[in-house]
């Protein structure tokens, strides 16, 4: 029995880049936009089961004047392959999902002054395994840093909200008002490795929804980063069946916007 597993992806990515000279161009002018540009991460095990597992996170922050626009899309896909043999001998190889998740959210930001801001935000998911398949929802707020030193920053929003929520279970969508909180914590710990922690909280009177993404990333060179990460994900109320709080762990390559 052989086993053999990679996560190929991201070091055929990474090889070429970890010594690529990047010359820092003074003269060039500063992009409005900002942000990890993109994630992209791909697992493979082979062996008496095949096992494929690919996630990726495009994340824009532009700045015009005194507005900033932001966007946040992510995608999680796992499938795996089992032989299944009959009665008669006769063997077959079966494909299943086990996981196909996409979120996409969106916002914008009025600039009140110095980490000061009026915040409207909309925010949609589907996710095929879990007890609410879709979810759909739009906050307004208001925003403000809490700590502001040379390497530790935590930004949030609170404000309330509406959200739109299908149970796959019932096949019945409900409404429901909302309490929304978002807290961005970000840490330099040295001059090329970052420590992010985001946790988002949905709570309403049906179910409270949080998610929290942790990550440490460390810098090849001035737009890729190699990042660790891990995802966890509640939901208060849940079919028998299902578990309330799912994580991720992840390994990918960054690209970011300087």
């Amino acid at each position: 029995m052989s086993l053999r597993v990679s996560l190929i992806l991201p070091l055929l990515l990474c090889a070429p880049l970890a010594w690529a000279d990047e010359a820092a161009d003074a003269a060039a002018m500063s992009s409005p936009w900002s942000g990890s540009g993109g994630e992209l991460g791909f697992a493979s095990a082979h062996g008496n089961s095949t096992t494929e597992s690919f996630n990726g996170r495009l994340k824009l922050r532009h700045s015009d004047d005194d507005w900033v626009h932001s966007m946040d899309l992510f995608g999680l896909r796992s499938s795996a392959q089992y032989k299944q043999t009959a009665d008669d001998g006769t063997v077959t190889r079966k494909r299943q999902t086990t996981a196909n998740r996409y979120t996409a959210s969106a916002g914008s930001a009025l600039q009140l002054g110095e980490h000061r801001q009026l915040t409207a935000t909309v925010r949609h998911e589907n996710d095929d395994f879990a007890t609410y398949d879709r979810q759909s929802s739009f906050g307004l707020g208001y925003g403000t840093r809490l700590i502001g030193s040379e390497r530790v920053t935590l930004d949030t929003q609170v404000g309330p909200g509406v959200r739109r929520s299908h149970n796959a279970e019932t096949d019945k969508s409900r409404t429901e008002l909302i309490g929304r909180g978002l807290f961005d914590l970000k840490f330099s710990i040295t001059d090329n490795t970052e420590l992010v922690n985001t946790l988002l909280v949905e709570s309403g009177s049906y179910n409270t929804f949080a998610q929290n993404d942790f990550g440490v990333a460390v810098n090849m060179n001035q737009h890729f980063a190699l990042k660790a990460g891990w995802q966890a994900r509640h939901n208060s109320d849940v079919s028998e069946d299902k578990r309330k709080t799912d994580t991720l762990t992840t390994m990918n390559v960054v690209y970011s916007f300087k």
